[in-house]
């Protein structure tokens, strides 16, 4: 156990790595117990960490620093002709908040997205209740934004975190037949435009490895910052 920000963190045991096979890995959480809340939250975000259900984490790992926390700065993001051909594809799509609870309707979007893109990642197999568990918390602005079509279609959705500077992509699911439309591409563009239209300054993307091929659509969005040596700055892949 340590002690910083006025919170107690915990190291978890050894575990798999879920993003490189063969290695495993540890994490740095907050104490459950602990009375978090937003703002909390979004200064250990800018330390790295990230929210899986209620739990806040960040990769921790003593032979390992391949996870980089990484955001786009939205001001300055310019978008590649790629991602200005999802934006223009999708334009048909209404965007919809609704609160964090279950709906059958997207949770059957998401077992069908996980049996397609994340076969025997570890979440394939979820129950209605885990879910739940993996996208909600009890202490954060969190809202699940639809993607319909013009037919009222669910196509896709996206879940978010509120931060004091930006908006956290916690998480994000479609249909994985739907490929021509690049809608994994097109939520990060939809992230980026209402945290403009929210004034703030930041979308938190989570990790990016170097060696992880799910990961690389994340080194696309430029400019892009990383979280290293206890800092951010412009993201210069090697």
């Amino acid at each position: 156990m340590t002690s910083y920000l006025s919170l107690d963190f915990y190291l978890s045991s050894p575990h798999s790595c879920g993003y490189l096979p063969g290695q495993t890995a540890t994490n740095l959480f907050v104490d459950p117990e602990v009375a978090m809340d937003i703002a909390h939250y979004s200064t250990l975000a800018r330390l790295g960490f990230r929210r899986s259900g209620r739990l806040v984490y960040r990769p921790h790992c003593s032979h390992c620093s391949a996870c980089l926390p990484v955001r786009i700065p939205v001001a300055q993001f310019q978008p590649n002709r790629s991602q200005q051909r999802a934006w223009k594809i999708n334009q048909d799509l209404s965007a919809i908040y609704r609160p964090v609870e279950f709906r059958a309707e997207h949770f059957d979007l998401f077992y069908r997205y996980l049996k397609v893109r994340h076969v025997k990642g570890g979440m394939d197999n979820s129950t209605p209740e885990d879910y739940l568990s993996f996208i909600a918390s009890d202490w954060d602005e969190t809202s699940l934004i639809e993607f319909r079509d013009a037919k009222d279609q669910l196509l896709a959705v996206a879940v978010i975190d509120a931060l004091t500077d930006g908006i956290s992509a916690v998480y994000s699911f479609f249909d994985p037949i739907l490929k021509r439309r690049s809608l994994g591409v097109y939520i990060i563009l939809w992230e980026i435009n209402e945290a403009k239209e929210l004034n703030l300054p930041y979308v938190y993307l989570g990790y990016w490895i170097k060696a992880c091929q799910k990961m690389q659509y994340k080194s696309t969005f430029r400019p892009l910052e990383v979280y290293q040596d206890k800092k951010w700055s412009i993201f210069e892949e090697t």
